[in-house]
């Protein structure tokens, strides 16, 4: 998953939209004067300027964020106020120069509200998500401002500029007229009002996640460790010891514990137990129940889009994605489904053989569906994910990850000297980036890769600063965020092959960020339903042979892995495909659903039972991420109605796949590689996504090569 705060113009109007908590320092010293405040102040030190991590302090952020808005509204007014006719340079450019100091409050806010959260910092939140709101509709809806894009925007369609510029003209000018600019004052002032609300809910539902994230634990005694690794026993009695439960073992409601539980585990009752606990988060009922927030949600998203004159949330939003309206987002899903749920079917039948075969006397539930899977795979495949794991060891995943920047892109990772770089934890390393042929800097990668408490679930990229040169060259920060657990101290991270997989994806991301030559910031922004593609074609090269021989070696001896264990896990590349495919689809179908709906007098629990029911959701799995914990969509706008975006970029990701297996040096075939960060990594969003592509490709790509690589029918 990327999270990509966006700079400048474009943070203005999303601003809303992100899930932004942090946590510093806890402290009651008074804030600072507005001077000396931290988080205002501008970058110094090495490598153009860093983050001052290390210089924190909560009671800061409030003034810090005050300020900040203080000063991009006078900045904003210096523009609307400018006597001479507008034009690309004193209107364009003076946005894309504003909010330099609130930017700057934003990644300390913005980064850390996902890694460190506090409940000290949840309440500031609370406070300042509606102040937020206002701010951002005095800058989306100001009359004079739109006026002056607008004039620049009609000029260029007559005359156009440069294509880079033409594209910024663009992409502001269609930000603008989307958030409500061209509205009357009195639907402006309802559009506003329902922003605020909308920021408040979107708070609190992602607010309620992590409380029952934090609530539903799960306590063992020695007795019911049954078939769980010696590193996961290790960490879950740490987390009780500090949970002051010492001598039982905690399972986190957390998917990083979760999953591994409900594939190693022998005791079904607690597996069901587990798996409840997790997919319950926001539906339990009680005060950090999420059904209320939903509903209101698709209320006032339908409301809003209304006074644009919009049917619904979807036709609204996709108009500017690879998409362009629901139905074809819904013609791909559609497609794929069938052939999905019926391969769940055969994937069931394998499991429920066993059970039967081994007299367990059980009908397969989806708290047995990883735990039978592994066994089916066993029996099929001969391939045991925990043997797979002994290879996976995350240091030299990192390095494979090194190895495969420098052979594709050209770039050499170098950490940087211990105590050089501020971090935010102490789990966090940091390298520079360079270029591997000149040594230009390129930047400084971030990794933050184990799960703690107050930090959310998952994994993430995101920046702390984005390349452009407009205003002088300005290197990236960028960050990747995983929820490894943590191993007990001299001990090797063993991951499993899907969570190095997922390693890959959101580094994919990260060069995404690194190759930009974009020159203006706003282009630094992506197509929801693309900017998946530059990660999920990464994926690919886990298993390509330069990156098994190197880096995939045994913990313990540093063997490499054997050929037959190789052949093993690629002959079993579509092993579960209906299960994995499915559980992700019957979200995005699920997100697309809702948003197509009436949300009038909406019972958000009956609607995702009963429009499961109409697609035959086969009982024996639910859907990845539950409406009342679904964040990707309710907390925030940034993938509502727009999950279904990484089946899309997959087509695309599939079909980039057989490219590179066709050309002459295979996946290191540097002609292709150059064309593949020429055209679909360096222009970011400076370009039409589909055009970068047929630039690469030739042609647009094709279906086909998505269901070849799940093992699905393809249609003739």
């Amino acid at each position: 998953m990327i999270k990509i705060y966006i700079n400048k113009t474009l943070q203005l109007i999303l601003i809303c939209t992100l899930i932004i908590t942090v946590s510093c320092n806890k402290t009651k010293e008074t804030a600072k004067n507005m001077t000396e405040n931290i988080l205002l102040k501008e970058w110094t030190g090495p490598y153009g300027g860093i983050p001052s991590f290390d210089k924190m302090n909560l009671a800061d952020l409030k003034p810090a964020l005050e300020k900040g808005m203080e000063i991009n509204l006078k900045e904003i007014d210096a523009i609307t106020s400018n006597s001479e006719d507008p034009t690309f340079e004193n209107t364009i450019v003076a946005m894309e120069k504003a909010g330099q100091e609130l930017e700057r409050v934003f990644t300390y806010y913005g980064i850390l509200s996902s890694n460190v959260s506090s409940p000290e910092f949840r309440k500031i939140q609370g406070e300042m998500a509606p102040v937020l709101s206002e701010f951002r509709s005095k800058i989306s809806q100001n009359s004079a401002l739109f006026k002056r894009i607008k004039t620049v925007y009609d000029n260029a369609v007559e005359n156009p500029l440069e294509d880079d510029q033409q594209r910024v003209v663009q992409l502001i000018y269609e930000g603008f007229a989307m958030d409500g600019a061209e509205l009357d004052d009195e639907k402006k002032a309802r559009y506003a009002a329902i922003n605020k609300e909308l920021s408040s809910l979107y708070t609190n539902f992602s607010n309620n996640i992590l409380a029952d994230e934090e609530n539903y634990v799960v306590y063992l005694t020695e007795d019911e460790l049954g078939g769980l690794s010696d590193g996961m026993i290790k960490s879950m009695a740490k987390i009780a010891s500090d949970k002051g439960q010492e001598g039982k073992y905690a399972v986190p409601n957390t998917r990083s514990y979760m999953d591994p539980f409900l594939k190693y585990s022998t005791e079904r009752e607690l597996r069901k137990q587990v798996w409840t606990n997790y997919y319950s988060r926001g539906d339990n009922a009680d005060e950090f129940d999420n059904n209320e927030n939903i509903a209101k949600i698709l209320q006032l998203r339908k409301e809003r889009v209304g006074l644009l004159g919009y049917d619904n949330f979807g036709d609204w939003r996709l108009q500017n994605r690879m998409a362009k309206t629901p139905e074809n987002a819904m013609d791909l899903m559609n497609a794929v489904w069938p052939a999905a749920i019926a391969r769940v079917k055969e994937e069931v039948a394998d499991m429920q053989a066993i059970a039967n075969s081994n007299g367990d006397n059980i009908t397969i539930e989806p708290w047995d569906y990883r735990f039978y899977a592994e066994k089916v795979r066993k029996q099929k495949y001969d391939l045991d994910s925990d043997e797979v794991k002994q290879y996976l060891q995350l240091d030299k995943l990192t390095e494979a990850l090194f190895f495969v920047a420098g052979e594709l892109f050209n770039y050499n990772f170098t950490p940087v000297p211990e105590g050089s770089v501020p971090v935010f934890q102490e789990d966090v390393k940091v390298w520079e980036v360079t270029d591997k042929t000149s040594g230009e800097h390129i930047g400084l990668w971030y990794l933050d890769p184990f799960a703690r408490p107050g930090k959310r679930s998952g994994a993430w990229a995101t920046t702390y600063r984005s390349h452009s040169t407009f205003d002088g060259k300005k290197t990236v920060l960028a960050s990747n965020n995983s929820n490894f657990v943590k191993p007990a101290p001299g001990e090797a991270l063993l991951v499993s092959w899907d969570d190095a997989t997922t390693f890959l994806h959101e580094f994919g991301h990260a060069l995404h960020f690194f190759s930009s030559n974009v020159k203006y910031p706003t282009l630094n922004g992506g197509v929801r339903d693309y900017t998946e593609f530059q990660s999920q074609v990464l994926e690919r090269w886990l298993s390509t042979d330069k990156v098994i021989n190197q880096f995939l070696v045994h913990y313990k001896t540093g063997e490499a892995i054997p050929q037959n264990l190789v052949e093993k896990i690629k002959k079993a590349s579509t092993f579960n495909q209906g299960f994995t495919t499915t559980e992700y689809l019957a979200s995005a179908i699920m997100d697309m659903k809702f948003h197509m709906a009436d949300p009038t007098n909406i019972d958000i629990d009956a609607f995702e039972k009963e429009t499961l029911a109409e697609l035959n959701m086969p009982k024996e799995l639910v859907m990845r991420h539950r409406t009342p914990h679904f964040g990707h969509v309710f907390s925030g706008e940034g993938y509502a109605t727009a999950y279904y975006g990484y089946m899309w970029a997959d087509v695309l990701t599939s079909d980039a796949a057989e490219a590179f297996a066709e050309a002459p040096g295979g996946f290191y075939d540097k002609e292709l590689a150059a064309k593949m960060v020429k055209y679909l990594f360096a222009p970011r969003n400076s370009m039409d996504p589909a055009e970068a592509y047929k630039m690469f490709r030739g042609r647009d790509a094709k279906i086909d090569a998505l269901m070849r690589d799940r093992g699905f029918p393809v249609s003739k």
